[in-house]
């Protein structure tokens, strides 16, 4: 691989270092802290999960959900209140608003996939009904869930809220588990590494030279291992950070290793052509409008339970993050092409960029003006990217 392929393969990796860097600089240290780099998955985590229910809409054709900030807000608006005025335990209420989330995704599907309406109409929609459903079951107030000892609202924000801990081996000053965790991460990403390689040899498929793909995963297992190092000193392993595991290993399985998930590229590469090959691309839709809302509504309970509280603008412009790490992290905006793995680091890198931005108590203004500046320079790369391959018109 040459200088030229690389840097174009990994520009929003280089980007990322860079700008975690900068800021590591003009923040002189304070993004360092454990505190703040706990806090930067945390705080993000819902554009982590959002962005991987987006990245599928996109890939069926550069479509996007302007509705799942409002969807955060009616599923959060129904939690809140079922935890609140019906004191209905946790568990219930998870699934019953996951359930309703789904549904809002099949209503919506339904319309995009066997209607066609166009997604952006019908989502543009469902942000203004969802946000007044929300603000309506709300009162236009804000509802605090309870966190007294024992009640259903402590239960539910330790599900999602709470720092595990194992006895034994945590400390008060540092939690070792967190940082074991790491280890174990670094060496099943060697193993897998490894006998991915064998595989592929034993069946004579072409394979990336080892030195290059051990460095990429040394590399990562170093990363790894310093943030776990670090979280290890200030509360260990949140449990969002688990949720946001399952959802990104989940997707990344799915668009990368079923033929279901080769669909929503296939649709976005050619939708024609994939209607000839036999595959019902109105499900296509369909199941990614589905996936996002259920996503959304997912993100809405974590929100709920990271701020504590949730209001008429709980979730307010959570598309323009989600579709924004997608595209920063390589999504085509045409539609058929995309990874999970570059979505991850598209959000990681808008969230560098607020928590550093906030952290040297930058005018908000500005840090608007910076997320539209970097995401105009993401879309204007890819665009000229496609017109280099034919891609684009």
């Amino acid at each position: 691989m040459n200088t030229k392929t690389f840097i174009k393969k990994y520009t929003m990796v280089i980007a990322l270092v860079v700008v975690f860097i900068f800021f590591s600089m003009w923040t002189e240290g304070r993004l360092l802290y454990p505190q703040n780099l706990s806090n930067l998955l945390i705080q993000n985590a819902y554009v982590l999960v959002l962005a991987c229910g987006m990245l599928m809409c996109i890939l069926t054709g550069g479509n996007i959900d302007l509705s799942v900030g409002s969807t955060v807000c009616l599923v959060g608006a129904i939690a809140a209140q079922m935890l609140t005025k019906h004191n209905m335990d946790p568990l219930i209420v998870i699934c019953l608003c996951l359930v309703f989330a789904c549904l809002i995704g099949m209503w919506q599907g339904f319309w995009i996939g066997y209607i066609h309406i166009p997604p952006f109409i019908c989502t543009l929609a469902g942000m203004f009904l969802f946000r007044g459903f929300g603000r309506a079951i709300l009162d236009s107030k804000t509802i605090a869930i309870p966190q007294t000892e024992g009640s259903v609202g402590k239960r539910f924000l330790d599900i999602f809220a709470s720092y595990i801990e194992v006895p034994g081996v945590d400390t008060a000053d540092v939690k070792w588990s967190a940082f074991i965790l790491g280890i174990i991460i670094a060496a099943a990403l060697v193993v897998i590494t490894v006998l991915n390689r064998i595989k592929k040899a034993k069946k004579g498929y072409k394979q990336a030279s080892a030195l290059s793909q051990f460095a990429k995963v040394i590399a990562i297992d170093f990363l790894v291992l310093a943030y776990t190092w670090k979280i290890a000193h200030y509360k260990g392993i949140p449990v969002m950070a688990i949720w946001v595991l399952a959802v990104v290993l989940i997707y990344a399985f799915i668009t990368s290793k079923t033929a279901f998930g080769r669909y929503f590229y296939a649709v976005g590469g050619n939708e024609k052509a994939t209607k000839l090959s036999g595959i019902d691309t109105k499900k296509v839709y369909f199941l990614a409008y589905t996936s996002m809302s259920l996503l959304a509504g997912l993100s809405g309970l974590l929100v709920a339970a990271r701020v504590g509280s949730v209001n008429g603008d709980t979730g307010n412009s959570f598309e323009m993050d989600a579709i924004g790490s997608c595209f920063i992290g390589g999504a085509s905006a045409y539609g058929g092409s995309g990874t999970v793995g570059g979505v991850v680091v598209g959000a990681i890198l808008l969230g560098v960029i607020n928590q550093g931005m906030s952290i040297k108590g930058l005018d908000n203004n500005w840090q608007y003006v910076v997320k539209g500046a970097v995401l105009l320079i993401a879309v204007i790369f890819d665009v000229v990217s496609n017109k280099k391959t034919g891609k684009a018109g």
